[in-house]
């Protein structure tokens, strides 16, 4: 994937979705992961040719795990982009791990880390927070609901929390996650290894695990469960007919 490719598809869903105005200031959700990198990189390259004016602040939030992450690569990478770049430090890992001793922590360093980062943004003078979620994250999120929860849903491509006055906003709704492996090893883009002892060891690579092994069968089975969301306008969804099939 070019980054011109990767642009096309976050403006497409950016615009299907009304995703930015003039004059936002947007915090892009920062994890160090590739998803997020690729974000910041489509959103910062889009300034220079979209219609409507919008300014942005990387923001990370550090967990405080006892083995630290070093984020000083994307600081400089920002710095590159000229982008702002935030670290809002916590000590969410020793709350979840310390603490509480969960055994499953995933979902409770999920609202914490959203609450985290949605006071920073809404401190930094962002009204809108941008998220790296792709195509497959809305297919996973969808499964694990439908086994764990017993319910059907996803994300949202938009959703506004009045709380903290933030708008969310999840401009890759049209990427395949192969893509962006793809685009991140050509741009050489400074991914952190997460050192999160939880890492890879979560019902949702459980769930990418049994999708794999359904996509044998049907090599369009991600499409298929994708357009299914949209037909159903579950969750927000449903501005799109279909997702391109793979080639």
């Amino acid at each position: 994937m070019t980054l011109q490719r990767l642009m096309s598809l976050v403006r497409s869903a950016t615009d299907a979705y009304e995703m930015i105005e003039d004059g936002d200031k947007i915090a892009v959700g920062i994890s160090g992961g590739k998803d997020s990198l690729a974000l910041l990189c489509a959103l910062a390259a889009m300034r220079e040719f979209y219609p409507k004016s919008y300014s942005l602040v990387a923001l990370t939030v550090d967990m405080g795990f006892s083995e630290p992450m070093d984020f000083s690569p994307i600081d400089e990478f920002c710095k590159k982009l000229g982008v702002e770049y935030r670290v809002e430090h916590t000590a969410i890992a020793s709350v979840i791990f310390e603490n509480r001793k969960e055994k499953n922590p995933c979902s409770l360093c999920s609202k914490m880390r959203r609450g985290a980062i949605n006071k920073a943004a809404a401190r930094l003078g962002c009204n809108k927070l941008a998220l790296g979620h792709h195509c497959d994250d809305v297919i996973d999120t969808f499964m694990l609901n439908l086994f764990y929860g017993g319910r059907l849903g996803t994300f949202s491509p938009v959703t506004h929390l009045e709380k903290s006055g933030i708008t969310q906003i999840r401009p890759m709704i049209y990427v395949r996650e192969k893509e962006l492996t793809g685009f991140i090893k050509k741009a050489c883009l400074p991914v952190v290894k997460s050192t999160c002892p939880a890492d890879k060891n979560t019902r949702r690579e459980e769930m990418k695990k049994l999708i794999l092994q359904l996509e044998r069968d049907n090599r369009d089975i991600k499409s298929k469960i994708f357009g299914a969301i949209s037909r159903g306008g579950l969750d927000g969804f449903g501005k799109e007919n279909s997702l391109e099939k793979d080639p």
